[in-house]
């Protein structure tokens, strides 16, 4: 629910209105489009706070991405993790560097829609190994323990079949948490960007929202599915990540379990390369750093440093995928997207304001993961959003009115064509 629910907020509220601020302003990224034009005031140092926080997110974030392709390289094909990060990150470098937007957009597509099939195709052939609907509530509910964080609480009947038993109060933080994923959705910024390029009329964004929100309902679903499916036709597993990669071995014989398993490279690549991207425009453009051939190779520089930090970072941390991925989630969310829905709902956020709200989201999110009592709960994913909401959307002192932010935010006519240019690049 909190993940088709991101995938809501974005399409119907985010999008329409992202779409109209990037074509006005002429924006080409996040950091651009919150940060105004160099003359603002604050100007130069919200992009440089926000650059650091996109490198050192998406860093994490990518690293987890390349583990992921490593643990199925390996355990498919019996390589070494070693190995299956130097060759995984290789390939998603690679197609990010020679093609571009363009690239990865068409990539994505292709990609996308391998992982809707796949998540249509694995789930039903669990549901029927196990043997229907109701088999597979009443064998959830034979399931002997239940894990949360890594400790068993207790046994299954008492706890499946029941939102609250044994939990206590922690049951409402627990659903709290796990909602506060989609908080993440609007904040960030390789998908935000993907609303600041859609081209067309409102028509073609409803085209996209309809395909958009079909997708997410597919993927979301049939995975959640898939989970239920593999705990109870599998034995417990070391890694309980894999049980992806484990269901289909089990179900599939190695041909069509190849095909299944490209859909898992396909999610992990189809969210690299776009991070990638956005990192390197995120240094280039966002910090000035010169123009034409110059913002290429800058760019293609800072993608290939992220990702050698990436894999040193995958290879010698923690083995962990999902929390990891889950911190740059909440931490980008809690930074950006508060900022974003006031900025769709309202105008341009006053400079201080901007500032503060991305700063404080991003820090009360970091703090929140490095405590242990705190880290995956409401400390780390609803509260650092909330309270950088409050500051971004407090009323906004004068000069910065609406006005005095869309007379600001006019490009003089001569850089018009240089903007125009470095989209079209």
């Amino acid at each position: 629910p909190a993940c088709v629910g991101g995938f809501a907020l974005n399409w119907f509220l985010l999008a329409p209105a992202l779409q109209r601020r990037a074509r006005s302003s002429d924006a080409l990224t996040v950091t651009e489009l919150l940060a105004g034009p160099a003359d603002r005031p604050l100007s130069g140092t919200i992009r440089r706070c926000a650059s650091l926080i996109v490198l050192f997110s998406f860093t994490v974030y990518v690293a987890s991405q390349f583990l992921g392709a490593a643990k199925t390289f390996a355990s498919t094909f019996g390589l070494s993790i070693g190995g299956s990060l130097l060759l995984g990150s290789t390939v998603v470098v690679l197609y990010t560097m020679l093609g571009g937007f363009w690239a990865v957009s068409l990539t994505d597509t292709l990609q996308g829609l391998l992982m809707a099939a796949v998540a249509l195709l694995l789930p039903v052939a669990a549901l029927v190994a196990v043997g229907g609907p109701l088999e597979l509530w009443q064998a959830m509910g034979r399931v002997e323990e239940i894990r949360l964080g890594g400790k068993v609480i207790g046994a299954a009947p008492e706890i499946f079949l029941s939102p609250t038993r044994a939990l206590g109060p922690a049951a409402l933080g627990l659903v709290l948490g796990l909602l506060g994923i989609g908080l993440g959705y609007p904040g960030q910024p390789h998908v935000v960007n993907r609303f600041m390029a859609l081209a067309g009329d409102h028509s073609e964004l409803r085209r996209s929202r309809r395909i958009a929100m079909g997708w997410a309902l597919v993927v979301y679903g049939g995975m959640l599915l898939t989970g239920w499916c593999g705990r109870v036709l599998l034995a417990p597993l070391a890694d309980q990540e894999l049980v992806f990669v484990a269901l289909t071995r089990h179900l599939f014989p190695p041909v069509m379990a190849g095909v299944m398993l490209a859909a898992v490279l396909s999610a992990i690549m189809s969210t690299a390369d776009s991070q990638l991207l956005v990192a390197g425009s995120s240094v280039t453009v966002d910090l000035g750093l010169g123009g034409g051939r110059r913002i290429v190779f800058h760019s293609r520089l800072v993608v290939v440093m992220l990702s050698a930090l990436a894999v040193g970072l995958a290879y010698f941390g923690s083995q962990e995928i999902f929390a990891p991925v889950l911190f740059a989630w909440s931490a980008l969310g809690a930074a950006f997207g508060p900022l974003l829905l006031i900025t769709a709902l309202r105008g341009p956020v006053a400079p201080a304001r901007t500032l503060a709200a991305m700063v404080t989201g991003f820090a009360l999110s970091v703090a929140a993961y490095s405590m242990p009592a705190l880290k995956g709960g409401v400390a780390e994913r609803v509260l650092p959003f909330g309270i950088a909401l409050l500051i971004a959307s407090g009323p906004l002192p004068w000069p910065w009115s609406r006005r005095g932010e869309a007379k600001t935010m006019a490009k003089p006519e001569g850089e018009e064509a240089d903007l125009r240019e470095r989209r079209d690049r």
